[in-house]
């Protein structure tokens, strides 16, 4: 299993979410992000998931 980060930003930048999470591949960090803010109320925000690596997943503007 791989570590992922996702972040979340308010419209002004200031970071609201930033939690690391285990997945198998980089469909299921997606998939697990998306799930993520969805719980947090955070999917009409900003946010990115990225690997240990630095390789950007899922970004949404």
């Amino acid at each position: 299993m791989e570590k992922y980060i996702i972040t979340a930003f308010e419209k002004n930048g200031t970071n609201v979410l930033d939690e690391s999470f285990e997945a198998q591949d980089e469909k299921e960090a997606k998939k697990i992000g998306e799930e993520l803010l969805k719980q947090k109320g955070l999917e009409k925000n900003s946010a990115r998931v990225v690997s240990s690596q630095g390789k950007l997943v899922l970004f949404k503007r």
